[in-house]
């Protein structure tokens, strides 16, 4: 059985990935700045394949991208919200003319930092939080107190978090434990409302600061300053995807 590539109008093509309006991309294509395999077309309703056909906009090529990922090394400060009346957010920091279209997987809390997706894919998005997925999300955590193996008993446990809630098994690892402070690796594969902290809590201490440093196979690139964001790799999104099950 022969698959045929799927078509796509021009004008749509270039709405989708350059989040202009049709009426942008009818008035580009109809002056004759929109080229097809080096061939100008003036037809908005043309047909083409988005994989293999070479489109141009005024000399510049026009990447196709269904959808799009971004990982954002998070900064304290910002929410994890794509508007909000009172702070800065996560979308404040994009850059990309497609970034209305974006929405975060999951969220941080506002003075917690790390690796934070920004997609437009809603499946993947809802695969990576389905608590039945168990995705791992792992956090260094600088907290109050000595942890010992006895919290890390806790931690495999579950714990009581308040409000009729408890936490499934979670993995602490003990970095260092001081008198005054530890710091910690949690991992936990759910995602409640301030979860690590209310399980902190839950033993007894207090979280000083926090950091997400993975969610399922995606790591955040240590290259990545705080507040800059950058695309996923092909390498990056496949492994993501076959972690969930998500297929292209």
């Amino acid at each position: 059985m022969v698959i045929m590539a799927k078509k796509i109008r021009l004008d749509k093509f270039l709405c989708d990935s350059l989040n202009i309006t049709r009426k942008e991309a009818k008035e580009a294509i109809k002056k004759g700045k929109v080229t097809i395999n080096g061939e100008i077309v003036k037809k908005p309703e043309s047909k083409l394949d988005a994989e293999d056909d070479q489109v141009e906009l005024e000399h510049q090529p026009v990447i196709f991208e269904q959808f799009h990922y971004l990982m954002l090394h998070k900064p304290q400060g910002v929410v994890s919200a794509t508007k909000d009346d009172h702070d800065k957010t996560v979308l404040d920091l994009i850059h990309e003319n497609f970034k209305d279209k974006l929405f975060p997987v999951g969220r941080l809390d506002k003075d917690t930092e790390g690796l934070l997706i920004l997609t437009d894919d809603g499946m993947l998005a809802h695969e990576l939080l389905s608590p039945k997925k168990h995705v791992d999300k792992v956090y260094f955590a600088k907290v109050s107190g000595s942890f010992t193996d006895e919290e890390v008993k806790k931690f495999q446990e579950g714990l009581d978090i308040g409000n009729g809630e408890r936490s499934k098994e979670a993995d602490l690892e003990i970095l260092t434990a001081g008198e005054d402070q530890s710091e910690v690796l949690i991992t936990i594969t759910e995602g409640k409302f301030h979860q690590v902290k209310r399980m902190v809590k839950a033993v007894g201490s207090e979280v000083l600061y926090l950091k997400r440093l993975s969610m399922g196979s995606l790591k955040l690139d240590e290259k990545l300053e705080l507040g800059m964001y950058r695309r996923l790799s092909e390498t990056e999104l496949q492994e993501l995807k076959e972690h969930t099950n998500v297929r292209k």
